[in-house]
């Protein structure tokens, strides 16, 4: 029996925070699988499906990851996916509370799926996909923190190619 798990996230854009966690979960299950969700309570810059084609590129040379998008709870999109396990990044102790509660509440709509925090590489504790857009729709580099093929569409996207 194979060890399956999900890393959910909106991934608006990716980040080069997003892919540590990814690549560091992939290395601890058989099977990632990276979960764009679709909260209609966050405005996006890119579609679902721009953000499932930047994973899907960035995620290209980790054999055992696949990508995909998903509407509703990330429990059942986990159940569905035959998981055992949701990964989740955390950055800081606000990042903590949050997950915390959220985990809690998993556990209790679905007690054979565990949460697993991983922490954050410290190069990248500061980083969110907002910063990255509000730096970019500024003009300023962020090459440091995505990869090339998500700074060309952010900078597409922001009017700055």
């Amino acid at each position: 029996m194979s060890r399956i798990a999900v890393c959910p996230g909106s991934f608006d854009p990716p980040t080069m925070g997003h892919l540590d966690i990814i690549q560091r979960a992939s290395a601890q299950y058989d099977r990632l699988v990276v979960g764009v969700g679709t909260n209609p309570a966050k405005g996006t810059l890119f579609s679902v499906e721009e953000r499932v084609e930047m994973l899907r590129e960035c995620c290209a040379p980790l054999a055992n990851v696949s990508v995909q998008s998903f509407d509703g709870l990330l429990i059942q999109f986990a159940v569905d996916q035959g998981a055992c396990a949701i990964v989740k990044g955390l950055r800081a102790v606000s990042d903590f509370e949050y997950e915390l509660a959220m985990a809690a509440a998993n556990r209790v709509l679905e007690s054979g799926i565990e949460t697993v925090f991983l922490m954050t590489n410290q190069e990248y504790s500061y980083l969110s996909s907002s910063i990255v857009k509000e730096i970019g729709a500024m003009g300023g580099n962020v090459s440091s923190w995505v990869p090339a093929s998500v700074e060309k569409r952010l900078r597409a996207r922001l009017g700055f190619s």
